[in-house]
């Protein structure tokens, strides 16, 4: 399910006064004006000891093509349509930057920590960077990326990690999934979500049948230092999920 921004919940936030929030902040974060902004951000998540440690030359929208190669990465292709939203004005976020960065299809990042045996696809960018346009939206090209064992007992389903920077906002690091997956059932890190933050991080992908795409439309919700600051303060105490990817 796609969450979509509620004008009515932004009236009745803007009633209780967020705008002026660093004044009645001890107030507001009792209140219910307060959890309903809560519940509409996009949750934060665990970044995971993967980010990439290498910078590297191609980290445009495209990764299923590496500049220079001929070949293409290996696996279904999938592209992500997504909106940058203010929680707090409804209005869109213009130039921030987001990251994406993943696991290859057989499961591996390309990272000199992960334990990972499966091969490395050479054909595969690994790594992301765009900027929100006019309307606050971007766009990725990219492949599912393969399930892996985080141990003994825990098969993490496919997901992508974001991150989103944007002066005047605090940065927001989580991770996106793939509908009807099997493995988010059990997946430790999505199921301490409440089943409305797990609507704002899965992705229901529907098959192009004109293309070989799969594809998917995300909105990002981020609220500004203003109101931001307290509330993602609050929501990081009531979400604790371990340091794994």
């Amino acid at each position: 399910m796609t969450r979509t921004f509620d004008p009515e919940r932004r009236e009745i936030l803007k009633k209780a006064g967020v705008a002026g929030f660093g004044t009645i902040a001890a107030g507001l974060m009792l209140s219910g004006a307060a959890r309903a902004l809560t519940e509409t951000l996009t949750p934060r998540q665990p970044e995971g000891p993967f980010y990439p440690v290498k910078d590297q030359l191609d980290k445009d929208a495209d990764m299923t093509q590496v500049t220079g190669h001929e070949e293409s990465a290996t696996g279904q292709r999938v592209k992500l349509s997504g909106q940058v939203i203010d929680v707090t004005t409804g209005a869109a976020v213009v130039g921030a930057i987001v990251e994406f960065w993943q696991a290859c299809e057989s499961g591996r990042y390309n990272h000199p920590k992960d334990p990972n045996n499966a091969p490395l696809d050479p054909h595969f960018q690994y790594w992301a960077q765009v900027r929100s346009d006019q309307q606050g939206r971007f766009g990725l090209l990219t492949i599912k990326p393969g399930a892996y064992p985080a141990d003994g007992t825990w098969i993490r389903p496919p997901h992508i990690h974001i991150k989103v920077h944007k002066p005047g906002y605090p940065s927001l690091t989580t991770q996106i999934y793939f509908a009807g997956d099997l493995l988010n059932n059990s997946d430790l890190i999505l199921q301490r979500l409440s089943q409305d933050q797990r609507s704002l991080v899965i992705v229901d992908f529907k098959q192009n049948h004109l293309s070989d795409f799969w594809e998917g439309s995300w909105t990002i919700f981020v609220a500004p230092f203003v109101s931001g600051r307290l509330i993602n303060d609050m929501q990081s105490t009531q979400i604790t999920t371990p340091d794994l990817d």
